[in-house]
């Protein structure tokens, strides 16, 4: 039986990071590979399968860290992988394993160094692979090196379009540990809108994770919010996030807003899980025109992207207004949606562990 080890340092966090590299642990064991993710234990194993819908019982938590080992320790104990799979903290690690990948989900600008021990390191590696060009852009200047590209998959089976209702969407996380998600500004602009009478009727749902210092920024939100039609739904399991997309007309997003993304890439959206879902879902995405948001929408064709609170609103209004628009953009994000599709995303897993 082949043998795959995966180490995400960020696990507990339960980011599109850690959806990412447990994808590529359900691709392995779909084809009866033995996969040991390292982390100290199991606790953690219903909330990630609960989280993100995948099927990852076989999986094994090995209490396994590179970190605080030294190279011989890490060596014995790497060498019995066929294949290793590393999410980045920032930094290069030694690799021993037969077939050594290093994953970066985050466009690391300040940290990463071409050097002579990153060199070295780099040379134990079989390939980088980044969530979008965007990512791979930044990564590929900083270390001299060509990656590939490997999107971020998205599980389109059981997200699509339920009964439309009145209510714009943004899901994301309510932390602000690396990223500001900004739900802060799209509470702004809802409340700008609701004053117009075609608007009455509209609600904003707010959806994300809170396991990790969230509980300020939502006291904030909900202090915000009073009086409006906003709701606020911490730590939605996957089936209701399916259930809000598939209701939602509009979503938003406004990851990265007041960010110079060439001085400051790690803060803005690095792929966009969450609008390729909801587009999935037949949702008409609205979002920030920074970072790897760019990859996934054509503009005014399956999507719309914004660079000011005032683009937001009016594009909003634009569409509130114009009910073919809107059925007519839904549907060509629909399409968009499925180049994304995990099963895509196997394939190319497949091909690296060949």
């Amino acid at each position: 039986m082949m043998k795959a080890g995966i180490f995400d340092p960020y696990l507990d966090t339960l980011g599109g990071g850690e959806r990412y590299c447990l994808t590529v642990a359900e691709a392995l064991l779909k084809k009866d590979w033995q996969v040991d993710i390292f982390w100290p234990n199991d606790l953690l194993k219903n909330k990630l399968q609960d989280k993100f819908n995948l099927s990852i019982e076989k999986l094994n938590f090995i209490d396994y860290s590179p970190y605080g080992k030294n190279l011989w320790q890490r060596k014995s104990f790497e060498k019995n992988y066929d294949f290793l799979f590393y999410l980045s903290d920032g930094s290069i690690p030694f690799m021993f394993g037969k077939n050594n990948i290093l994953h970066f989900q985050v466009p690391f600008q300040d940290v990463l160094k071409k050097n002579f021990l990153n060199s070295q390191k780099l040379k134990r590696i079989n390939k980088v692979v980044c969530n979008s060009l965007f990512t791979k852009k930044i990564i590929d200047g900083r270390l001299d090196i060509n990656s590939e590209v490997l999107y971020p998959p998205i599980d389109l089976g059981p997200i699509k379009p339920l009964k439309k209702e009145n209510l714009i969407l943004n899901v994301g996380r309510f932390s602000q540990l690396l990223q500001a998600k900004r739900q802060d500004i799209l509470i702004d602009a809802f409340k700008k809108l609701s004053p117009n009478i075609v608007f009455k009727d509209w609600q904003l749902i707010l959806a994300g994770g809170t396991e990790v210092g969230g509980e300020k920024f939502i006291n904030r939100l909900r202090d915000m919010a009073k009086g409006y039609k906003i709701k606020i739904s911490e730590s939605p399991p996957f089936s209701e996030l399916i259930t809000l997309y598939g209701q939602a007309k509009i979503f938003w997003n406004a990851s990265g807003y007041e960010i110079n993304e060439e001085k400051e890439p790690q803060k803005v959206e690095h792929f966009g899980m969450t609008t390729v879902e909801a587009m999935a879902a037949g949702c008409v995405p609205i979002v920030l025109g920074k970072g790897g948001q760019k990859e996934i929408i054509s503009n005014g064709k399956d999507g719309y992207l914004w660079q000011s609170i005032d683009d937001l609103i009016n594009l909003t209004k634009k569409l509130i207004d114009n009910k073919d628009l809107i059925t007519e953009v839904s549907k060509s994000a629909m399409k968009r949606s499925r180049d994304f599709s995990k099963e895509k995303f196997y394939e190319k897993i497949y091909n690296l562990i060949e």
